[in-house]
């Protein structure tokens, strides 16, 4: 049994079945990974809205959980070794492919391929598309030097060329539908937030539009990614 004694973040964030896994998170392409997740392998959850504030990821509560202060986080009261909390969206889908036998590929050839492309995200296509979110719409995008605006539309749109390159011919980016498509696709709805389809040719980038439009027909994505509700 999982309590606040063993993870502090639960005297904050209360579980009300404390005996299912509890996901800390808020819908940002990188939270939305987990909880998508979650409802494909059918893993029995509760969710729990951490927003994006100081008042919540700077909290001691969560802190205990993750100090790094970034959403997701989880709590596993049925770990492999006992409960378990991590952090870092990555590593969790890893943790929970591993925990329910799914979407990582059955052969030792198929995970490498899956993780590389959960890699290419974790280390190219999330950080170059947040930055360029920054430097598009948000605070970066008032700078007279438009220097890194540039470099990040530029690094942007070489991005989406490889995954177009991948895509075209396949429905998921490793042959099976995977966690590397529930890391991936989730960043590339994220331009529609940034507002910065346009620059990066999304239009002319056929295999990538269907691509996230097989995606998000899927029921538990739809569930996902609406989970835990902003409101």
């Amino acid at each position: 049994m999982i309590t606040a004694e063993t993870f502090p973040i639960m005297a904050r964030w209360p579980a009300q079945n404390p005996d299912v896994l509890q996901l800390y998170s808020f819908p940002t392409p990188n939270g939305v990974k987990v909880s998508i997740a979650l409802e494909e392998m059918q893993i029995p959850y509760e969710a729990h809205k951490v927003t994006l504030a100081d008042a919540d990821v700077k909290s001691d509560a969560f802190l205990s959980l993750n100090p790094n202060n970034k959403i997701p986080a989880i709590v596993d009261p049925h770990g492999p070794d006992g409960p378990i909390g991590l952090f870092e969206s990555g590593a969790i889908l890893l943790y929970l492919a591993e925990k329910s036998g799914k979407f990582a590929g059955s052969t030792a050839a198929e995970k490498a391929r899956v993780t590389q492309w959960l890699m290419f995200q974790m280390g190219g296509l999330g950080p170059m598309l947040g930055q360029l979110g920054f430097f598009w719409k948000f605070a970066g995008s008032e700078w007279d030097d438009k220097r890194p605006q540039q470099r990040y539309v530029a690094e942007g749109k070489r991005l989406l060329a490889v995954l177009e390159k991948e895509l075209s011919g396949r429905d998921w980016i490793a042959g099976e539908y995977s966690i590397a498509d529930m890391a991936i696709a989730p960043w590339l709805r994220a331009l529609d937030f940034y507002g910065a389809k346009d620059v990066l040719g999304w239009d002319d980038m056929s295999a990538l539009n269907a691509y996230l439009a097989r995606f998000v027909e899927r029921p538990a994505v739809q569930t996902g990614l609406v989970t835990p509700p902003r409101d």
